[in-house]
């Protein structure tokens, strides 16, 4: 597991001392809360998903990790663990795991041959493919309670105190968001 300062989450602020954040309000933590677990559902979601389909879920991950990197990095394993916030050594396993089910390739890059690329074979893109659909009918039918979670959770300290600025632009009484909330 990485720790907190490959994150970029640091206790201590720029100018060296010791940076407190802001305790919660008890409505705050229960918002953050309710994000989690929305969170978490669609994640478990996934891991059920993904082992359905004989894959661990990191590995769809890093399927699609390869298939959707962005254009100005290339899919080879430093960048991938980068992107999947993965130990280079934990990404090298999970990706001989998955050459081994038939998913992933390993390639020269063209231009410069030290380095080596990861590509999709058509049974990982097929795969991919499959996943990626269910996991977006899943965004579709859970998506907007995790923008509503979110939208909670990103509230102004204005708008936690005076009421709650809706989607529609209107507030709420404070006792009515702290129903919803």
């Amino acid at each position: 597991m990485m720790s907190a300062e490959n994150h970029g989450i640091h206790p201590v602020a720029s100018n060296g001392h010791f940076s407190e954040p802001v305790p919660l309000t008890r409505a705050q933590m229960r918002r953050l809360a309710e994000f989690r677990f929305q969170l978490r559902k669609y994640l478990h979601f996934s891991s059920l998903t993904a082992d359905a389909a004989g894959v661990r879920a990191q590995q769809y991950q890093l399927l699609q990790c390869v298939w959707g990197m962005p254009e100005e990095l290339d899919p080879t394993i430093a960048n991938v663990a980068a992107r999947m916030l993965l130990k280079h050594n934990s990404a090298v396993e999970l990706v001989d795991r998955t050459i081994e089910q038939g998913l992933l390739r390993r390639c020269p890059d063209p231009t410069d041959h030290r380095r080596i690329l990861l590509r999709m074979t058509p049974l990982g893109e097929k795969l991919l493919g499959s996943l990626a659909a269910w996991h977006l009918r899943e965004l579709e039918q859970t998506g907007p309670e995790l923008i509503r979670a979110l939208r909670r959770v990103l509230l102004t300290p204005q708008q936690n105190s005076n009421g709650h600025s809706g989607e529609n632009g209107r507030t709420r009484p404070a006792a009515r968001r702290e129903a919803s909330a």
